[in-house]
């Protein structure tokens, strides 16, 4: 009945019909026209491809250039001026600071007025889902000015060609005697064995689970289903030779339609020698930018903009970090339960694929069917640009929810290095 009455209240919110018929079977509310003015809602999302690191696309492209590429896109296509933007929140790892000044160059390289103002946020693997969470609550009245329709930009990037994962920094050397503190500098492909040995997920499992999104994303690229989701980006890259040339990059890098089982068998463990944890099965290192333009609902009526998604719910929590693969198992439920929701009432989960081992486990712990997970395939072939990811994945969720037609709800969930796991829920509103 609890559940009953938190779905009644996402499809019909207070000051609709249902307030005069309290059953809301007989309900015909609609979606976006009628919820909610204080709804977390998202207007529009775009992304880059996704760039192989050090030899993809985007091996030469600083990451200002990628961030200013999918900010005045964002914008650009919803008719929206830089100035009504309240905040602009930027989700990166890599970057010195977070990339604090990175992200300010990247605001002036798009036209934003100096007036509105920016920040970063490091989450590791969540960070574009943290840098949308973090602007979200920004949206909240009494957080902001309500007289004002601003609205807001969370906003992600990552390039693993130009900055590595490299020294965890200075730490004490205390670290050792603490098993948890020791436990989170182990590297991430050995957390992935943790999850398999632990757990029983066989390497015939991850490898089938990897040809899985290797053969959904291709199939998504060869309809055009990213198309949309896309911004074309024109860059140089720098030839062996030293010879710049130019490029238009508007497709993923890392896609291998011709993967298959056999293939995977034959790869080499990569993180230990008696391992099942391969670089057919983990996520591949890559480049990447996205954005998510998100407001109030009354904001975003005030300005008539449309509305793509609603925020309906998110949760982070922490899991022991030799097994951080296992954040979304404990996440999703959290998010879910705040939501009203179940596994049942969920149409797409989008489940990072840091590496199939935690993936698959995630998928069967919580008895996700597979068919949910990922339809256009995930990390494992679209590649893993850290701090873009969590953003690339709403905007690829709720593009994939508008294409089936109809309200629905979608997940994003990420594993977070040193052992935690993040999920949000998402309704898409019906056309």
């Amino acid at each position: 009945m609890h559940r009953l009455r938190i779905i009644s209240g996402h499809l019909c919110p207070p000051g609709s019909s249902t307030d005069q018929n309290p059953d809301p079977r007989l309900s015909d509310c609609g979606s976006a026209a009628r919820g909610d003015p204080e709804d977390v809602v998202v207007v529009h999302g775009l992304r880059t491809a996704v760039g192989k690191a050090k030899r993809g696309s985007f091996k030469d492209t600083t990451p200002d250039e990628l961030l200013s590429a999918v900010m005045t896109a964002v914008l650009k296509d919803v008719g929206l001026t830089p100035d009504k933007l309240g905040d602009v929140c930027v989700g990166n790892v890599l970057q010195p600071g977070a990339g604090a000044l990175m992200a300010r160059v990247a605001h002036f390289l798009s036209g934003f007025p100096e007036s509105v103002p920016v920040y970063t946020v490091n989450r590791q693997c969540s960070s574009g889902l943290q840098a949308l969470l973090n602007i979200a609550v920004k949206s909240i009245p009494f957080l902001m000015n309500i007289l004002l329709p601003f609205l807001l930009l969370g906003v992600s990037v990552e390039s693993m060609s130009l900055r590595s994962i490299g020294n965890p920094g200075d730490l004490s050397s205390r670290l050792t005697d603490n098993d948890k503190a020791r436990d989170c500098i182990i590297p991430m492909g050995i957390t992935s064995e943790n999850v398999a040995e632990r757990f029983g997920i066989s390497r015939e499992k991850q490898d089938a689970f990897a040809v899985s999104s290797q053969q959904k994303a291709a199939r998504a690229q060869d309809l055009g289903l990213f198309h949309q989701e896309i911004v074309p980006v024109t860059t140089k890259i720098t030839e062996d030779d030293g010879n710049e040339r130019v490029v238009t990059v508007s497709k993923d890098d890392g896609i291998r339609a011709g993967t298959t089982l056999e293939g995977l068998s034959r790869l080499r463990p990569a993180f230990k020698p008696d391992g099942s944890t391969t670089a057919g099965n983990s996520s591949q290192v890559s480049d990447g930018a996205a954005a998510v333009l998100i407001g109030r609902r009354s904001a975003v009526d005030a300005l008539g903009l449309p509305v793509l998604g609603v925020l309906r719910a998110s949760a982070v929590v922490g899991v022991p970090p030799d097994v951080m693969g296992i954040g979304p198992a404990v996440a999703i439920p959290a998010a879910l339960d705040q939501a009203g929701l179940t596994v049942d009432d969920v149409d797409v989960f989008e489940i990072n694929e840091a590496f199939a081992s935690q993936a698959v486990y995630c998928v069967e712990k919580l008895g996700i069917p597979m068919e949910k997970v990922n339809p256009n395939g995930g990390a494992i072939a679209l590649g893993h640009p850290l701090g873009c990811t969590g953003a690339r994945q709403v905007v690829t969720l709720l593009n994939e929810l508008r294409r089936r037609g109809r309200r629905a709800y979608g997940v994003v969930s990420m594993c977070i290095g040193t052992g935690m796991g993040a999920a949000a829920v998402f309704e898409y509103p019906g056309p």
